[in-house]
């Protein structure tokens, strides 16, 4: 007996074997089908008696196992049932025929058989035979189940008769020496009269007797017959007969009451009979060593061996199991074949598996799998060593599905998986399938990025390049033909993303909600400051709304924190965003990100083609050939601000330049500019700013609001710093796409320079007189310092003789149009103005003479130029002054006296409430403008013009 039975298990002694096979040409899946239904009759209660008949079936039992029947009689086919097909009466000899070859096949050993017809009807399927039922076909046969009840019964007869015959003690009768096939060569010659001989033919009849015992329901009897055979076998050293005798006391003794079988039979004095769990350890042990010493007895010790850890494993007796497991793998069986090899390990896997050894069972299936395409296999089983391998990855803590491997901590040895998983890439490519090659690649490269080494990191992503140049890997499922699915691997590592960060438009493009319709979508906000359920209802950190908004059709931008984990450059291909909820077009980009790079900030855009709600689910990506939809959901490491942002309706956008420069100074204020422009002006100047404004957008301007405000400034300006007429850009409007209109601005600088006593230090040390009060008007001036000024050590010296003055304001632009505005929203462009003033005259010295009109004066003006500029003084009926760089020279001046008491005066009320230092200021303020009024003093540059 060369092939064992791995499916026995100890209650199996008690049963009788039933072959069931079929005759001639039967459907496979009909014969199973009627197979099913008679293994169903695995027990037949005899009538007339309370012993219960245990059968088992088997559709392919080998003959020469059969031979081993009188050792084990639970190995002697004792029933044969065939079934078999038949159309007509023609065919019914050869049937016949057919049937009584198999019969002869197991001649010898067989009590009865029974043949099933389908298919036959007429005059021979209406005779009544015993040996022969006639049905319809498959599907009418209902009482096959009844026929096999019938069957059994009249196989216990012949068992029965067969114990009391064999049990019977005939006295004088030579008791004939009963072998396994293996002995008969060595018995041949021996003294068959001496007692040695008759004790070994007494013992082994004994066990023998005890086998049909227990076939037969007798399990006190058999006990006793047992335990003869023990002491007769043990007298004579027959250890073969006395490992299978020790071997069975097992079964009627103890399995029953240690929960082992299913028989319910309460046979009086069981109880006493039952072994502890160690001493079924023991008898099992103690058999299967007398067994070890037959070189023939292997399969005999290994089933032995498959039995013991069937018993132990319902006892839950794992590391004695594991024991008998590891005797069953150095058993040598002789030369097997590779079907026989690969039938091994799967078995030793299955029962190692059975007591709990997950990973000890992964190992022998793995072997299995290795054993389907050994080199001395013609025709290699990649599909079945495939089907294997996917067998053992529970027991090495390996998931096809990478999300398990984003929670915690590894699991498993990392190097024994990645060997399997390159084991997995190997067989797929053998089996002609590298789309499946290339999903076990992304996995292994996905969960093990971490455990490969540099050189590993290069070898996998190349191997995975040449898959996916033939067959390129996405995020569909796999689907096997058992079923299995096969979840899709995104690149998350590839590469890793530490943040994602939704940003703002530009100052320029950000939408502002008209004031007066904020509360409109307030309604449903909660009264309560603070409510414990809406803080439930926010969930997590990515469903929360961000505080701004995105605008329909305006390219919006997303910035991830990315760094790249491999030791060389990494190209990621069409990465692009994932959302939901407003349709959006993504516009991919390509990265190449250098090798360990760090942090690296990396932007992707997109454009809302409509308006809502928008939600950032995450990204896409393709690397070495594989797409990869990375969800944020799935990434539990990356932060995030929050990724639902609103979509507004579209809106116009407005472009601006100018006619000055760009300016590197930008003004102080709080609103963030869209752009600044500067000028430097002498004190009393005035520029034209030329803006040109054009519609760049795909709505139409429908309004256009300009304002001013200046800002950061402590000096006091006289006038309007900024002027401009905005009726004839408005007229131009609604401003279709791609028009223009310009609008003028004024500039004009008016500061007073008066009072800073650092410059009139200067005047006195270059031996300028300085002497009288200022006048107080916006044209007292006073001096720029010279190149040649005294050198005054430190920034803040030099602050204190820098004697420009910075005026800075901002122009705001709020324009709307299309559906924006529609909604009640606009936007705002924001330009700064940064003007650099400059000294222009200063009056040293005021001072008046009588004229010959007693109206009349004649006012005394020292004027004194600060700039590196010839410069003109003009004034009402008087000659033109000409004043070179730092020259000083005295104007005389015919004017009326000043009457300033004729200026209005505020009212008693006024007087009441206001400021007495705001008073003084407006009244001064009066005096200054009808004396500028009056003298008209003007000057010009002449290199200027």
């Amino acid at each position: 007996m060369s092939v064992p039975d791995y499916m026995q298990c100890a209650e199996d002694h008690q049963t009788v074997l039933v072959v069931v096979q079929p005759v001639g040409i039967v459907p496979e899946d009909q014969f199973f089908k009627i197979y099913k239904r008679i293994a169903s009759v695995s027990q037949v209660s005899i009538r007339d008696s309370q012993r219960l008949l245990y059968i088992r079936y088997r559709h392919h039992y080998l003959p020469e196992n059969n031979e081993w029947g009188d050792f084990q009689t639970h190995r002697k086919v004792v029933g044969l049932i065939a079934i078999t097909t038949c159309n007509s009466a023609k065919e019914w000899p050869q049937t016949a025929e057919r049937f009584h070859g198999q019969k002869e096949v197991y001649s010898s050993t067989l009590y009865d058989s029974r043949l099933l017809v389908f298919g036959l009807q007429g005059e021979i399927a209406e005779q009544q035979r015993t040996d022969v039922a006639f049905y319809p076909s498959f599907e009418d046969c209902s009482d096959v189940e009844k026929r096999v009840e019938d069957f059994v019964e009249s196989i216990f007869i012949v068992l029965e008769s067969k114990r009391l015959d064999r049990a019977t003690d005939k006295s004088g009768d030579k008791i004939p020496l009963l072998c396994v096939p293996f002995e008969k060569k060595d018995f041949v010659g021996l003294d068959t009269d001496s007692r040695h001989y008759k004790k070994r033919c007494q013992g082994r009849m004994r066990k023998h007797v005890g086998d049909l015992c227990l076939q037969a329901g007798m399990l006190q009897d058999a006990l006793v017959h047992y335990h003869m055979a023990v002491e007769l076998l043990r007298g004579v050293n027959d250890f073969l007969w006395l490992g299978g005798a020790q071997e069975v006391l097992i079964d009627p003794g103890a399995l029953t009451a240690n929960g082992i079988s299913a028989d319910t039979s309460t046979e009086i004095g069981r109880a006493k009979n039952c072994l502890s769990p160690e001493d079924i350890i023991e008898k099992y042990k103690e058999a299967i060593s007398y067994y070890g010493k037959y070189k023939n007895a292997g399969v005999i010790e290994l089933e032995a061996c498959v039995k013991a850890v069937r018993v132990l494993a319902i006892q839950k007796r794992a590391r004695e199991a594991s024991e008998f497991l590891q005797n069953a793998v150095y058993i040598n069986l002789g030369q097997l074949s590779e079907e026989e090899k690969i039938q091994r390990y799967s078995i030793l896997s299955e029962l190692y598996e059975l007591i709990g050894f997950h990973r000890k069972s992964a190992f022998f299936k793995r072997v299995a799998a290795m054993q389907c395409v050994a080199p001395t296999i013609p025709e290699p089983g990649w599909r079945a060593c495939y089907k294997l391998l996917l067998e053992t990855l529970p027991g090495y803590s390996l998931s096809l599905d990478p999300k398990d491997f984003s929670k915690g901590t590894h699991r498993g040895w990392a190097a024994v998986q990645m060997r399997l998983l390159h084991e997995l890439v190997y067989a797929s490519r053998r089996m002609g399938n590298p789309g499946l090659s290339v999903r076990h690649l992304s996995f292994l490269l996905q969960t093990m990025l971490d455990f490969l080494s540099d050189q590993e990191k290069k070898e996998v992503t190349q191997s995975l390049e040449n898959y996916t140049s033939k067959c390129p890997g996405g995020m569909e499922v796999i689907t096997l033909p058992d079923g299995l699915k096969l979840p899709p691997v995104p690149f998350t590592k590839l590469p890793i993303v530490r943040s994602v960060k939704l940003l703002n438009l530009p100052v320029s493009l950000r939408p502002h909600k008209v004031k007066g319709l904020l509360g409109q979508n307030i309604s449903t906000a909660s009264p309560f400051i603070y409510s414990p359920i809406i803080m439930h209802n926010r969930g997590d950190e990515r469903c929360k709304k961000i505080d701004f908004q995105w605008v329909q059709g305006d390219v919006c931008e997303v910035q991830l924190m990315v760094y790249n984990p491999m030791p060389y450059e990494l190209r990621v291909e069409n990465m692009g965003l994932l959302t939901s909820g407003v349709e959006f077009e993504s516009l991919p980009a390509a990265l190449s990100l250098p090798a360990e790079s760090g942090l690296y900030p990396v932007t992707l855009v997109g454009v809302p083609r409509t308006a809502g709600n928008i939600t950032v689910n995450g990204y896409h990506t393709s690397v070495f050939g594989v797409t990869s939809d990375c969800l944020l959901e799935s990434l539990p490491n990356v932060k995030t601000s929050g990724c639902l942002v609103e979509v507004i309706p579209s809106l116009p956008r407005l472009q601006l330049s100018t006619s000055l420069p760009r300016s590197a100074h930008t003004p102080q204020s709080k609103e963030e500019l869209s752009s600044s422009v500067s000028v430097q002006l002498f004190n009393g100047e005035t520029q034209q700013l030329t803006i040109t404004l054009e519609n760049i957008g795909s709505e139409d301007i429908e309004s256009l609001e300009l304002t001013s405000k200046i800002v950061n400034t402590k000096e006091k300006v006289f006038g309007e710093f900024l002027s401009w007429d905005l009726e004839d850009a408005v007229s131009h409007l609604p401003l279709k796409p791609g028009q223009a209109v310009t609008l003028t601005v004024c500039i004009k600088v008016k500061l007073d320079f008066s009072g800073q006593e650092n410059l009139l230090q200067d005047l006195n040390d270059d031996g300028i007189s300085v002497t009288g009060l200022p006048i107080s008007s916006p044209l007292r001036q006073v001096l720029k310092p010279r190149p040649e000024t005294k050198s005054v050590g430190g920034e803040s010296g030099k602050a204190e003789y820098s004697h420009t003055k910075i005026l800075e304001a901002v122009l705001n632009f709020k324009y709307s149009g299309g559906t924006g505005k529609v909604e009640g929203y606009y936007r705002e462009l924001s330009l700064g103005v940064h003007v650099d003033v400059e000294p222009s005259v200063f009056f040293t010295r005021v001072s008046t003479l009588p004229a010959t009109s007693t109206r009349q004066c004649h006012l005394l003006l020292d004027i004194f130029n600060p700039t590196e500029h010839e410069l003109t003084v003009s004034a009402k009926n008087n000659q033109d002054l000409v004043l070179h760089a730092s020259e000083c020279q005295r104007m005389a001046i015919q004017v009326d006296k000043f009457d300033f008491e004729s200026l209005p005066q505020p009212d008693q009320e006024t007087v009441r409430f206001a400021n007495p230092k705001q008073l003084e200021e407006e009244r001064q303020h009066a005096q200054g403008c009808q004396i500028n009024s009056k003298l008209g003093i003007c000057w010009s540059i002449i290199s200027f013009y």
